[in-house]
């Protein structure tokens, strides 16, 4: 069966970092589109991130750019997301999925 399960998030003061991961069972990375995307309560989804199967290409949002970065690890089937000087606006639920499958989220919040 299809699961992706997120990790890592928490409380962090402005300018910190956190990293998280996906573990994902019942297929292989490898061969899916992977992205990352948050929820805001009052806002739109938004999508931050995704990685091609190959590796080499990667596409990430304004709001994200040079600040978040997509990672892969191919023995452990896990997808993880380094986030980097974080604001308050990056306060949200954070999703990792593919196409028609997505994890149950982890919650992020950015606060002094």
């Amino acid at each position: 069966q299809v699961q992706l399960v997120e990790s890592g998030g928490g409380l962090v003061q402005p300018g910190g970092s956190l990293r998280l991961s996906c573990l994902c069972f019942g297929f292989s990375i490898k061969s899916w589109l992977m992205e990352w995307y948050r929820q805001v309560p009052g806002k739109q989804r938004e999508l931050l991130g995704m990685m091609t199967t190959d590796g080499t290409d990667k596409y990430y949002s304004e709001s994200v750019k040079g600040r978040f970065t997509i990672s892969r690890d191919n023995a452990k089937n896990t997808l993880s997301l380094q986030m980097n000087s974080l604001t308050t606006e990056d306060t949200g639920v954070y999703y990792c999925g593919r196409h028609r499958f997505w994890g149950q989220g982890t919650q992020v919040t950015v606060d002094s």
